[in-house]
């Protein structure tokens, strides 16, 4: 594997992120951990990370997460900038776990999605 290292946005008590977390070890792939449920991720960040795996908001909105229906943001007449808003506010709604290797991103649900940056 190159020198581009592999980051994984995660909650540590989420199983599929146990799961991806054993995946990599398995496979001897060094990788930094981020509980972006307790450092959150900026507006910025989220945006970026989002951008280099081509979805958008909608695409990682946590639709089982009850905050999701209590912020009303399953509505359809949200706009991107509030969905980025929201969830820089609270993590909660955003899916996991979301894994960044330099200009990639993929959403590793499952898993083994994650083998895609690892070519």
């Amino acid at each position: 594997m190159s020198g581009e290292r592999l980051t994984v946005y995660e909650k540590p008590t989420c199983t599929t992120c146990r799961r991806l977390g054993e995946l990599l070890q398995e496979r001897g792939v060094d990788f930094e951990r981020v509980d972006y449920h307790v450092e959150g991720i900026a507006e910025e960040r989220l945006r970026e990370l989002l951008a280099k795996a081509g979805l958008g908001p909608r695409d990682v909105l946590r639709t089982k997460e009850p905050l999701v229906a209590e912020l009303g943001l399953d509505d359809p007449a949200r706009s991107d900038d509030e969905l980025f808003a929201a969830m820089a506010e609270h993590p909660v709604v955003v899916e996991r776990p979301l894994v960044e290797r330099g200009d990639r991103v993929v959403l590793a649900r499952p898993p083994e999605r994650v083998l895609a940056l690892l070519d």
